[in-house]
């Protein structure tokens, strides 16, 4: 399948809420395809620091979050990666199983926080993990914080080789 920029795609990116909202609602299959560049209109969004977009589209179909994008990051990834806090806890609640989601490095959300010295990303994904796991069990709480990328490194492997002793502690 030839990847394309939709006009949900266009529309995401420069910031024009209600045509993606209309986009979505005459073409809701746009919102899962990927550009040539890998991103689905709520990477582009979210890309674009375009939270407004960004929220419309998890509020009408809570499932976009975990739409694989190139190196099959999805959106959680990125808000990882730049340390776009405000989205973090909000995602993590919303789609909780998007914590194990795994780049084809085979990195999760804490990964790549923890290898880009986000701190802030790391911290406030901890915090998640111990909330949620406290309405659950611990052995997911051990899954998650012992999963290792495709190197066999943890998120705390990492922060430890990145000389982040804030994460270590």
């Amino acid at each position: 399948m030839e990847f394309v920029n939709t006009l949900l795609h266009v529309s995401a990116a420069s910031r024009n809420t209600g045509f993606a909202m209309e986009m979505m609602s005459l073409k809701p299959s746009f919102a899962r395809k990927l550009n040539q560049d890998g991103f689905s209109p709520i990477h582009l969004a979210l890309l674009k620091d375009h939270a407004n977009t960004v929220a419309e589209f998890v509020s009408i179909d809570k499932d976009l979050i975990r739409v694989k994008g190139r190196e099959g990051f999805i959106v959680l990834h990125y808000i990882a990666y730049h340390g776009n806090v405000k989205f973090l806890s909000r995602f993590l609640d919303i789609c909780p199983d998007c914590i194990f989601d795994l780049t084809t490095r085979g990195q999760t959300a804490l990964h790549i926080a923890a290898e880009n010295n986000r701190f802030k990303a790391f911290e406030t994904i901890v915090e998640w993990i111990q909330r949620w796991v406290e309405d659950n069990n611990q052995i997911l709480r051990s899954k998650i914080l012992n999963l290792q990328d495709k190197d066999g490194n943890t998120a705390l492997h990492l922060a430890a080789a990145n000389n982040q002793p804030k994460v270590i502690l």
